[in-house]
């Protein structure tokens, strides 16, 4: 039995970069169309279901082997062109196009003047509008929305109730997900996740295998890159850089031309900023303040002000000389390549510069430390 069709060609024909297009014609009801409907253009019969509630409509084009079909709506100026599907309740419209292998399905949205292209897909109640592009293997499904100038490529998922605008790019095998939001000039790529409440954006760059999620903010000119991963309350903003097996969380703020990296952890309500270097195994954390040339690492541990000093224009060369707390309740000290106790560091004093000026100035340094830091209760 040979199906029933509800269209058939005007007998109106264009040809477009040598594609002749035919005009079709409703000749039953269905769906939200009734007989006798002028319709859009398709290249061939294959472009438009018989059945179904699918329908091309307006000044739309479908060409090639492009397949319309379940209750599918393409509208406007869309083009849908290549192996390109779209069905399921889906709608293409405005300017849009649809091309290559790419797919829209489901209560997906493509409209404005955005592309879906390569072997994207589309689908839930996904919408992709402005000028954004979605390409190569990427997938945007849920409810997520990506608009603006924003490109979502490679195999980068967007899902959830994503929103991913502006100048974004989110590539590589990136996944954006959750009530994340990526946006202004920010890209996350590689194997980065961004997810939760978390948002992304200035000219902020998130890769590698970082992850930024809960109610994070990464900004400004930030990065977050590596195994770093940002959550909590926390924000990493102006042109500071998490990275490594780096955990920043809490209420605790990077920003400056800070660096956080190693495995440090930076938490609670602590700040680092400026230009200091927080690495290795150092915590800061409670309402500590790290910031100037301050740098801290190995296993410190500074919880509050009084758990570091940063002396800056003395000794020999006029370098800033950093003291802070240790988890073992050691006092340690970083001064040009010297990494080392405190009792580390007056030896050393002494047998580099032998009882002149410097050694007064590094060991006056000492017990500045040590009075505000507290006496070193393993080496007494």
């Amino acid at each position: 039995m040979s199906e029933q069709k509800k269209y058939e060609f005007t007998g109106e024909i264009k040809t477009i970069f040598g594609i002749e297009f035919k005009q079709i014609r409703a000749i039953v009801n269905f769906g939200y169309v009734v007989a006798g409907e002028i319709g859009g253009w398709i290249e061939s019969e294959k472009n438009l279901n018989q059945s179904g509630n699918a329908w091309v409509s307006g000044n739309a084009e479908v060409s090639g082997d492009a397949r319309v079909y379940g209750n599918a709506w393409v509208s406007g100026n869309a083009e849908v062109s290549g192996n390109a599907e779209v069905s399921g309740n889906a709608w293409v419209s405005g300017n849009a196009w649809v091309s290559g292998n790419a797919e829209v399905s489901g209560d997906a949205r493509v409209y404005g003047n955005a592309w879906v292209s390569g072997n994207a897909e589309v689908s839930g109640n996904a919408w992709v509008s402005g000028n954004a592009w979605v390409s190569g293997d990427a997938r945007v499904y849920g409810d997520a929305r990506v608009y603006g100038d924003a490109e979502v490529s490679g195999n980068a998922w967007v899902s959830g109730d994503a929103r991913v605008y502006g100048n974004a790019r989110v590539y590589g095998d990136a996944w954006v997900y959750g009530d994340a939001r990526v946006y202004g000039d920010a890209w996350v790529y590689g194997d980065a996740e961004v997810s939760g409440n978390a948002w992304v954006s200035g000219d902020a760059r998130v890769y590698g295998n970082a992850r930024v999620y809960g109610d994070a903010w990464v900004y400004g000119d930030a990065r977050v890159y590596g195994d770093a991963w940002v959550y909590g309350d926390a924000e990493v903003s102006g042109n500071a850089w998490v990275s490594g097996d780096a955990r920043v969380y809490g209420n605790a703020r990077v920003y400056g031309d800070a660096w956080v990296y190693g495995d440090a952890r930076v938490y609670g309500d602590a700040w680092v900023y400026g230009d200091a270097e927080v690495s290795g195994n150092a915590w800061v954390s409670g309402d500590a303040r790290v910031y100037g040339d301050a740098r801290v690492y190995g296993d410190a541990e500074v919880k509050k002000d009084d758990d570091y000093m940063v002396i800056g224009g003395a000794g020999r060369y006029n370098r800033f000389t950093t003291f802070f707390k240790c988890r073992d309740k050691t006092i340690k000290v970083v001064c040009g390549c010297f990494f080392g106790t405190i009792i580390e560091f007056r030896a050393k004093a002494k047998e580099t510069h032998k009882g002149n000026k410097h050694e007064k100035v590094y060991l006056a340094m000492a017990d500045m430390a040590e009075l505000q830091i507290g006496n070193d209760e393993v080496e007494k």
